[in-house]
């Protein structure tokens, strides 16, 4: 079976105009994590399915996930992403923006080379478009958060889950649709996965904050420039005094001019809150659900020593 990287050169190889394709080429090969491909051949793996077309669903949701990075890294003013330039910053955002909507319709592409039962492949996509909207919705309340005055921890879960957990229950419930599994392993594969992206955001917000740079592969505070209200900004908030309270509603009130000094007070309030502890041991929580989920999938329990591990390995996350 070829690589992913492979796969991704021979879809892209020769296509034209070069300003569309060499963006998307660009995002493709910076192998980044893989994460949501390796949750497809998980999936597919646990009920003995076909490996080889299973890399088509892989590519879709690769391609969906740098999409919406492209996309992402404009709105959010990035200039870095996987410690290189983003598209945006290399080229413009017009190309940026031209190039991420072909990603996306390439990625819908891949899904009907699927040479399978019309029915599997018509169920795959209705995952994959509803994951897809879902992700969209996500990012809007983004969006808005960051003009809202007042946001919940509960709605704050809700956009993370809609934002980047769906992509991870995405991939592995269309594994294992794929796989043809039974309806029970689908739907606890999907809320494991639910619980997994939810953990693994938690822990970015993390990272964001408090990572150490180079291995991180991404500006370290971008979230507090950006007056993002993460988990531990809101945290935070509720456990602050009215001083530090008052503060921190001041400081992201405003668009950044000194970051660096915005930077330390609010790391200064976090770390006297303790908000980093806390929200790894909501890490834990999460990923103990997670964990908990697989008990649901019916198949022998060293086939889900995979998952499991990639699960626990979200604790102690560093990039």
């Amino acid at each position: 079976m070829k690589t992913l990287e492979e796969s991704f050169e021979a879809v892209l190889a020769g296509k034209k105009p070069q300003n569309l394709y060499e963006p998307i080429s660009y995002i493709l090969m910076q192998s980044g994590k893989r994460l949501r491909p390796q949750l497809v051949h998980f999936a597919v793996d646990l009920f003995d399915g076909d490996a080889e077309q299973a890399q088509l669903i892989a590519m879709a949701f690769e391609m969906l996930h740098n999409f919406t990075l492209i996309h992402d890294d404009i709105m959010d003013v990035a200039p870095i992403r996987r410690g290189k330039e983003t598209v945006y910053k290399k080229w413009n955002s017009n190309i940026a923006i031209l190039s991420g909507d072909a990603l996306a319709i390439m990625a819908f592409q891949q899904l009907l080379k699927l040479d399978c039962d019309r029915e599997l492949i018509l169920e795959i996509a209705k995952v994959f478009a509803q994951t897809s909207l879902e992700i969209c919705e996500g990012q809007q309340y983004d969006l808005d958060f960051e003009t809202q005055s007042a946001v919940s921890i509960d709605e704050y879960v809700n956009m993370i889950r809609l934002k980047t957990a769906v992509m991870f229950a995405g991939c592995l419930k269309s594994g294992a649709i794929f796989a043809q599994a039974d309806a029970e392993s689908e739907q606890a594969l999907y809320d494991f996965g639910i619980h997994l992206g939810i953990a693994f955001q938690l822990a970015d917000d993390v990272l964001d904050v408090y990572a150490d740079s180079p291995a991180f592969g991404k500006t370290i505070g971008g979230d507090i420039r950006d007056n993002k209200k993460t988990y531990l900004y809101l945290k935070a908030l509720e456990l602050a005094e009215p001083a530090q309270r008052k503060q921190l509603e001041e400081l992201f009130a405003v668009p950044t001019v000194n970051f660096e000094e915005k930077y330390q007070t609010i790391r200064a309030i976090f770390d006297a809150l303790q908000v980093k502890t806390i929200t790894e041991n909501k890490v834990r929580q999460y990923v103990e659900m997670a964990v908990a989920d697989l008990d649901k999938v019916h198949v022998a329990e060293e086939k889900k020593s995979a998952l499991k591990s990639l699960a626990l390995k979200l604790i102690d996350r560093k990039k």
